[in-house]
Parts: C-alpha cells; structure tokens; sequence
C-alpha cells in the first residue's frame, strides 16, 4: 500500500509539474496534454544542439509539423545575424531538426 501511495504521489507531482511548465506557447490547445518532455528538457536540448555560443532563446512554441508533437525554438546567437530554428522532438527530447533563418527569411515567415 506503502508503494502505491509514493507512485501515486510521484505521478501527480510530475504531472503538476509538468503542466505547471507554461513557458512554451502552445501552436493548438491541449498539445502539452501530448508531449513526454516537458518544455524546459527540450529548451536545454535545443541550446546543446548550438553549442558554446552565447545565445537567447526568442520565442519557444509546442506545434504538430509533417505530423510530429514538435517543440520549436527561435535562437538568437551572438554574432550571427538571423534566428536558428531548432526543433525537438515532444515525445523523445530528440533533435528533429536546425536551421539557420536569415532576417529576411525570418521576416518573411510573419508578415
């Protein structure tokens, strides 16, 4: 009875834990209620992904692309100009993907 309780009690705290992670817009609602790993794992993949570089994470989004649960981040680096896009994969934490947006391209995507 004894382990059931702490299993019970782990899952509710790493699921409040986890829906209390807001920091990742999400593209539909109810898409977090989907991903394994939480926002914050993902953000650390993405910034691994890029290496040393100093870095600032513009904007961070939870959206479905080609049919994949992918978290998306816009990375601002110093000294390069434009945004690399990194994305992670919502159920692995594995990077799907990284590309280097100039500001033009990166413009162009939100008009």
């Amino acid at each position: 009875m004894k382990h059931i309780l702490s299993f019970s009690l782990a899952l509710l705290l790493g699921t409040a834990a986890h829906a209390a992670d807001s920091s990742c817009k999400e593209a539909r609602k109810g898409l977090a209620r989907r991903a394994k790993v939480s926002c914050a794992e993902a953000r650390k993949a993405a910034l691994a992904a890029l290496g040393k570089t100093k870095m600032r994470i513009r904007s961070a989004e939870l959206e479905e692309e080609n049919g994949k649960l992918v978290y998306s981040f816009d990375v601002e680096r110093t000294g390069l100009s434009g945004i690399d896009e990194v994305q992670i994969d919502a159920g692995s934490g594995q990077v799907v993907s990284v590309a280097h947006e100039t500001t033009e391209a990166e413009a162009a995507e939100h008009d």
